[in-house]
């Protein structure tokens, strides 16, 4: 067997080995099925007909929702790092020559399919609650390639957490910045609503590009700059963190 297929091997490995462990923790997973959800209902009803978007408030509020998925998917992902970090079953599968990048990307991809789980139960409560997305097929593709792209960055980043973090209470705690970022951006809220200085912040932070690219593509509002904006944001934290998650892996196992 070559050293790519070996490395191809020990990935899969790895990342059915995540998938079953998300799988059989039942209260992760559930709260990152599910909160989302609950809270985009309360949002919607208890909020929205107090906040005028121009438009359906669950129409407006479904993108941010969905980076908000994100984040609290994100948080399982640095805890399950960390967890394999300090049981020791990390070195373990170093005594076999599991590279650095399988047990990493086993984190990363059962992250990103947590995630994507989570994306559709929304999107189905949504649309029961009376979503109705615009645009067509090839917008909707586009719109998925640019959420995935900001899942696999978030789950890079929450994984080089997960590295830094020495306990999994911690690496929760760390993942705190990747939850709180829907707030202060356009999730919720029009930006032009807010105080002048968190304004500037929200403008000028990852998560609100992604939202309106979203609102773009789903419901064919205007874009502007806001894809070529989160497309870089995106890149541009995948690769640090990626960069940062090696570095972090051979100061934690060598």
């Amino acid at each position: 067997m070559s050293e790519l297929t070996a490395r191809r091997a020990g990935t899969t490995v790895m990342i059915g080995r995540c998938v079953r462990l998300s799988r059989r923790n039942v209260d992760a997973l559930l709260t990152s099925l599910l909160l989302p959800v609950i809270l985009m209902v309360l949002f919607v009803y208890l909020f929205g007909g107090a906040i005028d978007t121009g438009t359906a408030y669950v129409t407006y509020v479904v993108p941010g929702v969905l980076l908000l998925c994100a984040g609290f998917g994100a948080a399982g992902t640095a805890v399950s790092v960390t967890t394999d970090l300090t049981n020791g079953v990390v070195e373990r599968f170093r005594t076999m020559d599991v590279s650095a990048t399988a047990i990493l990307a086993g984190h990363v991809v059962a992250s990103v399919a947590r995630n994507l789980v989570s994306t559709v139960l929304v999107l189905a409560v949504a649309v029961a609650i009376g979503f109705r997305p615009t645009r067509d097929p090839l917008n909707w593709l586009a719109a998925l390639g640019v959420l995935l792209l900001f899942l696999l960055a978030v789950s890079w980043l929450s994984a080089a957490f997960g590295l830094l973090a020495r306990t999994p209470e911690a690496a929760s705690g760390y993942t705190f910045l990747v939850m709180f970022l829907p707030y202060p951006s356009s999730a919720f809220v029009p930006v032009e609503t807010m105080p002048g200085w968190l304004r500037g912040f929200a403008d000028h932070q990852p998560v609100t590009p992604v939202i309106e690219t979203l609102r773009a593509l789903l419901l064919d509002t205007p874009a502007g700059s806001a894809p070529a904006r989160a497309v870089a944001w995106c890149l541009g934290i995948l690769l640090v963190a990626m960069a940062l998650a090696a570095v972090l892996f051979r100061r934690r196992v060598g």
